[in-house]
């Protein structure tokens, strides 16, 4: 597809769709709804479309559709695959405006959330009515919902109570000629016919666009208890987190952070109520939830068995609420710290648990012999690794040329250790030269007729996910 501008007519149509207000057409607009946290990148769409509803984002596909304009779904541009960015110019729609939780029923544990609801808004929403909505992505604070659904998206709590996809049970969707359409029904089972729920979710907005959603709620657990958990050795960390489950305990929350991940985040962490070093090669962040104390402590007994079985140093409890959030704030912080530091790709890997040990020693072999450095951290309780691999002193040459060679080796050995190119992040653009290590001809083919069959013209995100 080449690149694509607007001409007068299909403009004065989105404006008479939209308002003044609603479409945006200047630099700086188009700019900044261009880039996402994808590397450094910038792809500015020809215009930007704020709808505020669903009726107007037909309205907006519709027209796109008659002028076979590229449209170019934008929820909180924290996205790190690129999904977000207008390749080919054309339209960026950017639902941000559609930002109202409908309903919150209580009755039966949903919630209907347009897509442009940021997700910590809707988490804090739903605790004040003692209800609890897990899936929360480091930059929960400015991610939306629609985004979130859009990549599949996981967070630390994935490891117990599971990623998006696990929670969604509706969709209102806008296909690529306009039609709106729902994807299934508010209901926790659905036997009736294709699931197109779970089709849409983790579709990176290249089959058609998420106006609503209806989203599963669970009871806000009562309790918790957070630790952090010191290793001389990297590796060893990884081979306890498989241990702990092999244990009979699953945390709500298993992190893992090398030490130049820490170290480069204390350095933008102020306040932290707690003693934390750099002294150590990896932490574990653990934490456990539950109804009820004493299996809590329980939990966190066989924990700490596991921990000094694999050569843990002192482990550090958050015992106040403060000393959590700090924690948690930290953690979420690395990824901002990471690129602060420097320009890097993060490669969203995932394996089997029982195999992050191996994940991270070749991920570390890899950059000894190619000649970058790395810095991991990541979702260690399912097996998701977050290789950041650092820019520094490389050459430009040796970033855009030798580098995505190491980075396939990188994606074959996950591929080989049972895993695959993306856990949470999605593909987009970055990854879509990779997709032939993870999938064979056919099961590409089997992906792109179902995108030709819904989005026949090719106007939906293109250039993302498929190679």
């Amino acid at each position: 597809m080449r690149q694509h501008g607007l001409g007068e007519r299909p403009l004065a149509q989105l404006r008479e769709v939209l308002g003044d207000q609603g479409l945006l057409v200047d630099e700086d607009s188009r700019v900044a709804y261009g880039s996402d946290e994808t590397e450094d990148l910038i792809y500015p769409p020809a215009a930007v479309a704020r709808p505020r509803t669903t009726e107007q984002v037909a309205a907006v596909v519709r027209v796109c559709a008659e002028h076979q304009i590229p449209i170019t779904p934008i929820g909180g541009r924290t996205g790190l695959s690129g999904g977000a960015l207008s390749v080919f110019g054309g339209v960026g729609l950017a639902l941000d405006r559609m930002n109202v939780i409908e309903l919150v029923d209580e009755r039966n544990l949903q919630v209907v959330v347009q897509p442009g609801v940021i997700t910590q808004v809707l988490q804090e929403a739903v605790a004040a009515k003692g209800l609890y909505y897990p899936p929360d992505p480091s930059s929960r604070g400015s991610c939306t919902i629609g985004g979130n659904i859009a990549e599949n998206a996981g967070g630390p709590r994935a490891v117990k109570y599971g990623v998006t996809r696990d929670f969604v049970l509706n969709l209102e969707v806008v296909l690529p000629n306009g039609d709106v359409i729902w994807t299934g029904a508010n209901t926790l089972k659905n036997s009736t016919g294709y699931d197109l729920t779970r089709l849409l979710v983790g579709s990176e907005g290249t089959l058609g666009v998420i106006t609503k959603a209806v989203l599963r709620l669970v009871p806000h657990p009562k309790e918790t208890r957070l630790m952090l958990v010191p290793f001389a050795s990297a590796e060893k960390a990884c081979e306890a987190v498989s241990a702990t489950f092999r244990a009979g305990v699953t945390p709500s929350a298993m992190e893992f952070i090398e030490r130049d991940a820490i170290a480069w985040t204390l350095k933008h962490t102020d306040d932290l109520p707690l003693q934390i070093t750099t002294a150590p090669g990896a932490y574990l962040m653990i934490e456990v939830d539950g109804d009820h104390a004493d299996a809590i402590m329980r939990d966190c007994e066989t924990i700490l068995g596991v921990m000094e079985a694999h050569e843990a140093g002192d482990v550090l409890f958050a015992e106040t609420t403060a000393e959590k959030d700090a924690l948690w704030k930290m953690r979420r912080s690395v990824p901002v710290s990471v690129k602060a530091h420097s320009v890097y790709k993060e490669e969203d890997t995932v394996v089997p648990r029982y195999e992050l040990p191996r994940l991270l020693k070749g991920v570390k072999e890899i950059g000894a012999r190619c000649g970058f450095s790395s810095v991991c951290y990541g979702h260690a309780g399912d097996g998701n690794l977050h290789v950041n691999i650092i820019k520094g002193d490389l050459s430009d040459a040796f970033w855009e040329l030798e580098l995505p060679k190491a980075i396939r080796e990188i994606f074959q050995l996950t591929v080989s250790l049972g895993g695959t190119l993306s856990g949470e992040h999605g593909i987009g653009l970055v990854q879509r030269p990779y997709m032939d290590i993870a999938f064979n001809a056919a099961q590409l083919d089997v992906m792109r007729a179902i995108k030709q069959a819904i989005d026949p013209q090719g106007i939906m995100n293109p250039g993302k996910v498929l190679p």
